[in-house]
């Protein structure tokens, strides 16, 4: 294989494929939208790929609850080549919807293998659907799809993104274990309440990365700021404003290049 891969999970209610195959290719990915039957019948399919991307939507109507159902799929029919994939060193990342599939899938936190959940994702504290752009401060150093140290602003568009622990030592296991990808906070990097902190997330996460840092799962839209133009405050910010969102990305890109396809040409 000579290009970067990306298979793009999508089934019923997911609403975000199309974004994310054009935010891949933008970052110079080939990338296919298959259905997750489809991979149930052939699983190999995922030996073709290089980044597996569960995107953002409601997946089958958010039934149960938000993500449950794909992510039972996941669970019984997917467990074994996802764990595989990831083996292999490849990469991984959801977003909104797909980020509580990875939750409740067990792949993130996702220090063992599709363990019970140790985290959940619950309704907004507000108790209503949360549209708006936030900034997001890195937490870690070590995931393939972060620039660290580098403060983002993208948008969130759900009603069940609170992130809870299920107890007090699982939060600390979180932090000191370095899973914590992304926090909300303000412009100057500051944690606070609503809307600073869009869902009543605990010490304000914003996602999660596994061990590898080549799992990443987050709640904002990284595939809806690819363009300057996104911006909503595009036209005062000059020509050299950055999109936030492509950047992680053309980071999976990157790492696939030079880890995959080093001897190839980009």
């Amino acid at each position: 294989m000579e290009q970067v891969r990306a298979i793009i999970l999508r089934a019923a209610g997911i609403n975000t494929d199309l974004e994310t195959q054009y935010a891949l290719e933008l970052a110079g990915a080939t990338a296919d939208r298959i259905h997750i039957n489809r991979l149930i019948e052939n699983k190999t399919l995922l030996d073709q790929y290089h980044i597996a991307i569960f995107p953002g939507g409601f997946s089958y109507g958010d039934d149960v609850a938000a993500g449950k159902i794909m992510a039972n799929q996941v669970v019984h029919h997917l467990a074994e080549p996802i764990q595989k994939f990831i083996d292999d060193g490849k990469l991984v990342l959801g977003i909104c919807n797909g980020f509580q599939v990875l939750v409740k899938a067990g792949i993130l936190p996702g220090d063992t293998h599709f363990r019970q959940e140790e985290v959940t994702i619950t309704n907004n504290d507000s108790g209503k659907y949360e549209d708006r752009w936030v900034y997001l401060e890195p937490q870690t150093d070590r995931c393939v799809f972060i620039e660290p140290g580098r403060r983002i602003y993208v948008p969130i568009a759900h009603g069940e993104g609170k992130i809870v622990a299920k107890s007090p030592e699982a939060l600390e296991r979180l932090k000191n274990e370095g899973h914590v990808a992304f926090k909300y906070v303000d412009a100057n990097g500051r944690e606070g309440p609503f809307p600073i902190n869009p869902n009543g997330s605990i010490e304000s996460i914003a996602g999660l990365t596994d061990k590898t840092g080549r799992v990443l799962g987050l709640m904002p839209h990284p595939e809806r700021y690819i363009r300057r133009t996104q911006h909503p405050h595009w036209s005062r910010l000059g020509r050299d404003l950055r999109p936030d969102g492509i950047e992680m990305f053309r980071n999976a890109v990157k790492y696939v290049r030079e880890n995959f396809l080093a001897s190839c040409p980009a």
